[in-house]
């Protein structure tokens, strides 16, 4: 398997947590997490489950020529770290950190900067390789 078909692989398999979550969170709302929620919040936690939704689809849509999707897949990777040093300020307040929590931060502060820095090797790589098949003309 080549590193590029091994990096398309990694990806679709990583945007399985931000699918399964967001989608979970926009149909059950917060009430996947706590039993009693006021409409602000549930309003609020679908909006923002909607959000991880898309950020799903977006790293999605870089997957079939994932080489030339930097800048998608960059700007993608930003989102989420921003969000992951969110959820990384709230696990600081002194509250216990539940597992779950724990999981996505590793997802969002790990996972996540190096998927996006894979992509920038595998499209380097294969700038390379264009230019090289370039520079040595029709066969």
């Amino acid at each position: 398997m080549t590193e590029k078909r091994l990096l398309q692989a990694m990806v679709c398999v990583a945007c399985l947590v931000p699918l399964g979550a967001g989608g979970a969170g926009m149909i059950m709302g917060p009430w996947m997490v706590t039993a009693d929620a006021p409409p602000a919040l549930d309003s609020h936690f679908r909006n923002l489950s909607g959000l991880l939704f898309a950020i799903g689809v977006g790293f999605l849509t870089t997957v079939p020529h994932i080489e030339t999707q930097g800048q998608r897949f960059r700007l993608l990777a930003a989102i989420v770290v921003v969000g992951g040093i969110g959820r990384l300020m709230g696990a600081m307040s002194g509250e216990s950190v539940p597992g779950a929590m724990l999981a996505a931060l590793a997802m969002e502060l790990a996972v996540t900067p190096v998927l996006a820095l894979w992509q920038h090797r595998v499209s380097k790589h294969a700038a390379l390789r264009e230019a090289d098949a370039v520079e040595a003309g029709p066969a």
